[in-house]
C-alpha cells in the first residue's frame, strides 16, 4: 500500500473516532457533586480531610475547606485536578471568578457562580478562612 494511502487511511481514522466520541457525548466531563468532588480531592490529598464543599454554579469546580486553608478542584480534560489556593489572586467576572493560581502549568481558572456564591468564595479564598474544627464531645 502506498504511504500516502496509510497516511490518510490513519488520519482519518483518528479523527473519525474524535468525532464520534464528541458526537456520542463521550469527551464531556461529568458534573461534580459533593461526593464527587470530595472524592476528587481525597484523590489528590489523601492525607488532608475536606471539611466542608461548595459547588460551582455549573458544577465543573468546586471549593474544598480543609483544616490548612481552601483549595479548588475542577475539571480538565476528561481527569479532575486539585490545588491549594494560597496565594491565590481571585477576581469577579462577569460569569463568576476567575482565580489566579500559583502554578505555572495551570495558571488560572475560570469558575461559574451566581453573584451570593462569589461573595462567599471570594471571602474563603481571600480570608484563607476554613471551617473551625469541630470540638470533640465529653463521653
Amino acid at each position: 500500500m502506498p504511504l500516502d494511502v496509510l497516511l490518510i487511511l490513519v488520519v482519518g481514522g483518528i479523527a473519525g473516532i474524535a468525532l464520534l466520541l464528541q458526537l456520542l457525548g463521550y469527551s464531556r466531563a461529568e458534573p461534580f457533586t459533593e461526593e464527587t468532588a470530595r472524592a476528587a480531592w481525597d484523590r489528590a490529598e489523601p492525607d488532608v480531610p475536606a471539611r466542608a464543599v461548595h459547588l460551582s454554579d455549573d458544577r465543573m469546580a468546586a471549593l474544598v475547606e480543609t483544616g490548612r486553608g481552601p483549595a479548588i478542584v475542577w475539571h480538565m480534560g476528561a481527569d479532575t485536578t486539585a490545588h491549594w489556593l494560597k496565594g491565590a489572586r481571585a477576581s469577579r467576572s462577569n460569569t463568576g471568578l476567575r482565580i489566579l493560581l500559583n502554578d505555572f502549568a495551570a495558571p488560572s481558572v475560570r469558575v461559574k457562580l451566581s453573584p451570593g456564591a462569589t461573595s462567599r468564595w471570594l471571602a474563603l479564598i481571600e480570608g484563607g478562612q476554613a471551617t473551625p474544627p469541630e470540638e470533640p464531645h465529653a463521653a
